[in-house]
C-alpha cells in the first residue's frame, strides 16, 4: 500500500464523519444557500474541529463560494478542501535536522504513543541513512525504559538509558555527551508523561532544555508533542498546557485510523499555530507519516 493510500485508509473512520455526511448535505439541499453553510458548519463542529475553527472554515467559504462564483455542490466540496488544505499548511513542515547532532525532544502525556512514535521517527531517519542515537529520559516508569530498548533496537538506534527512577537529565546529558563523541547525526530524547504533580513535570521538562541548550549550544532543537487523536478535544487542552513550558515546534497524532474525530488536527493547528509534521494511521513501522497538509485534505474530502 503506498503512502497515501494508507493515509486514506487510515483517515476512513474520520472520512465517514466529515466527507460522507457533507456529500449528504450536498446532494440533499442541492442548492448553494445559507441553510448549506449552517448544516455543513454543524458537521465540522460535531467532529470535533472545534467551534471557533468550524465558524472559520465556514465564513471563508462563504467568502469564496460569492467571490467565485460556485453554484454546483461539487464546487462547494473542492472550495472546503482547499480551505482545509491551506489551513494546516505551516512554512515549518518538515524537521530541522541542519546542525550535527540535532536533537528531537518528545513530550506528551503517558499511553499517547510516545515511544512507538520515537521508535518509527528513529527508524525513518534510519533510511535516510542518518546514525541515531536515543535517550531513555522516561525514568519514572520502568516499563518505559524496556519497552524504548525493543523500539531502538528495531529501528537500529543506540539507546543511553540509566536505571529506573534516575535523573531525566542526567541521561540527557549522557546521551549528549555519547552523541557527540560517536558521530551521531540525530538525539532523540523521551521525556516522563507523567510526575507527582504537573509542576514537577513542567519544571523536569525545563530542566532538560537548559541542559541541552547548554551543551549543545546552536544546535538544532525540535520540541515535538505526541496527541492521540482519539481524545479529541482533551488534546488541545493537552497542547495548550505543554506550550506554557517550551517552544514546541510541531505536533505528532497518533492513532488516526482509530477514530472519527480527526478533525481535531485543525481545531489544534488553529489554537496554536503549531505545525502536525507526523501522523500515526497504524501499527507498523513506517505507519508513522509525514504530515502533508495536501494528502489530508485530499484523503479526507477526495473522491
Amino acid at each position: 500500500m503506498g503512502v497515501f493510500d494508507k493515509l486514506k485508509n487510515g483517515l476512513k473512520k474520520t472520512r465517514e464523519s466529515i466527507a460522507k455526511r457533507i456529500d449528504e448535505v450536498l446532494v440533499s439541499l442541492g442548492k448553494v444557500d445559507e441553510e448549506l453553510f449552517e448544516e455543513l458548519e454543524e458537521i465540522l463542529i460535531t467532529s470535533d474541529v472545534g467551534v471557533e475553527t468550524s465558524v472559520g472554515i465556514i465564513d471563508q467559504l462563504r467568502d469564496k463560494v460569492k467571490k467565485e462564483k460556485i453554484t454546483d455542490p461539487e464546487g462547494v466540496r473542492e472550495a472546503i478542501k482547499e480551505i482545509i488544505s491551506e489551513k494546516l499548511s505551516h512554512e515549518q513542515a518538515g524537521l530541522d535536522l541542519s546542525t550535527k547532532p540535532s536533537v528531537i525532544v518528545i513530550i506528551g502525556v503517558n499511553g499517547v504513543g510516545k515511544t512507538t512514535s520515537i521508535g518509527k521517527i528513529a527508524h525513518m531517519l534510519r533510511m535516510q541513512g542518518k546514525k541515531v542515537l536515543v535517550a531513555a529520559a522516561d525514568t519514572f516508569r520502568a516499563a518505559a525504559i524496556d519497552q524504548l530498548e525493543i523500539w531502538a533496537k528495531r529501528a537500529g538506534a543506540g539507546l543511553i538509558k540509566h536505571s529506573e527512577g534516575s535523573d531525566p537529565s542526567a541521561v540527557v546529558y549522557d546521551a549528549i555527551q555519547s552523541a557527540k563523541s560517536r558521530d551521531v547525526d540525530v538525539l532523540i530524547c523521551d521525556t516522563a508523561g507523567r510526575l507527582h504533580t504537573k509542576k514537577n513535570l513542567m519544571e523536569e521538562l525545563k530542566k532538560l532544555f537548559r541542559i541541552i541548550n547548554r551543551e549543545l549550544p546552536g544546535a538544532a532543537v525540535e520540541t515535538l508533542l505526541v496527541l492521540d487523536a482519539t481524545t479529541g478535544q482533551n488534546a488541545v487542552s493537552q497542547a495548550k498546557t505543554f506550550s506554557e513550558v517550551s517552544q514546541l515546534t510541531g505536533l505528532i497524532l497518533t492513532k488516526l485510523d482509530g477514530t472519527a474525530k480527526g478533525g481535531i488536527i485543525l481545531s489544534i493547528k488553529d489554537e496554536l499555530n503549531v505545525p502536525v509534521k507526523f501522523v500515526g494511521v497504524g501499527e507498523q513501522m513506517d505507519d508513522l507519516q509525514p504530515f502533508i497538509p495536501q494528502d489530508f485534505a485530499e484523503a479526507l474530502l477526495g473522491d
